[in-house]
């Protein structure tokens, strides 16, 4: 479905009418799941505009680690507030989500999560229960480089996140 999603976003008219919200209107887009993997795909993140598929290729989701889908709670850390999505959080602050799905495994090169790091655009990393970032499968179901979780554009407005944060309670 996310590859859905983005056949209709990049149409000119709706890619016209998501930069204005962004950048004219100052408006927040955010995407959960099958969302996450759109705004990756539309390039919304990390950049923060829809760019051309093919100048889409920095970072990427692919197939859990297991080969299989993943469906039970994590706990996942604030690693940056940057983000007006992320405002009342502390860096830290540990939270408990479901993820439900097959294809959330972010990837990208050493390079790119160097450079996310440091704008402050890895917003969530898995982690364990002293909320430490890990791999370990328990802990970050889909072999995420860096542990990562959720990630924002430069200016924090748009939101990608695997967990399903809509779900708790």
């Amino acid at each position: 479905s996310g590859k859905f999603i983005t056949a209709f976003f990049r149409n000119p008219r709706l890619r016209d009418a998501v930069h204005a919200l962004l950048n004219r209107r100052d408006g927040l887009m955010g995407g959960i799941c099958n969302g996450f993997q759109a705004l990756i795909k539309l390039g919304l993140v990390p950049y923060g505009e829809i760019r051309e598929a093919d100048a889409c290729t920095e970072a990427t989701l692919t197939f859990n680690d297991i080969g299989r889908h993943q469906s039970r709670l994590v706990r996942t850390r604030v690693a940056s507030n940057k983000s007006p999505w992320l405002m009342f959080t502390h860096c830290g602050d540990i939270h408990t989500a479901p993820v439900s799905h097959g294809e959330g495994k972010f990837v990208a090169g050493d390079e790119v999560i160097r450079r996310l790091m440091e704008n402050g655009q890895v917003a969530t990393q898995y982690c364990d229960e002293k909320g430490n970032p890990t791999m370990d499968i328990r802990c970050n179901p889909n072999g995420s480089c860096a542990a990562i979780e959720g990630i924002t554009s430069p200016d924090g407005r748009v939101f990608g996140k695997m967990a399903h944060s809509e779900r708790v309670g």
